[in-house]
């Protein structure tokens, strides 16, 4: 790894840090580092969280960071969900990163791009207290899947 390419990691991670930090985080938001930007299939993040107000309802975001070299406009995650005593359900969730005419949607420093969509269809309640459990995996074709930098989970309360 170049010089050049330590110090925009860097930068970016000081920024995201100081940014974080500085941001009202409504309830949760976490992202893992992929190992050598090499997504494999077995590599499936999981992400634990408290709901303590069922009163309220919420959004939920995947947060994913990728280099300008990712080579697709989108990636297909299998996102696995579990409520307080239940079992894991998984769905499968289609994110468009960017369109050739547009470019790359979400923030950008450098050739580094990071993106939160949500992936509620509106704000959706919790409806029981507890710890909740989400789980991401990537379902593209290749394997491992290149120029992933970091994927997680951000959930927020819904300000009415």
């Amino acid at each position: 790894m170049s010089q050049i390419t330590l110090l925009k990691s860097f930068l970016l991670i000081i920024s995201s840090v100081y940014f974080t930090s500085c941001a009202k985080i409504g309830v949760f938001e976490k992202t893992v580092p992929i190992p050598s930007q090499s997504w494999f299939y077995n590599n499936r993040p999981s992400f634990t969280f408290t709901i303590t107000d069922t009163s309220t309802s919420y959004n939920i975001y995947i947060v994913l960071r990728h280099t300008d070299a990712y080579i697709y406009n989108n990636i297909w995650l299998a996102l696995g969900s579990q409520a307080p005593g239940d079992t894991m359900r998984f769905q499968n969730i289609n994110l468009e990163l960017g369109n050739d005419a547009m470019g790359w949607e979400g923030t950008g420093m450098d050739d580094i791009f990071e993106i939160r969509k949500n992936i509620t269809n509106g704000p959706i309640p919790f409806k029981k207290t507890g710890d909740y459990t989400f789980t991401i995996a990537q379902i593209m074709r290749e394997n491992p899947l290149k120029h992933i930098l970091n994927v997680g989970i951000r959930v927020e309360k819904v300000e009415l």
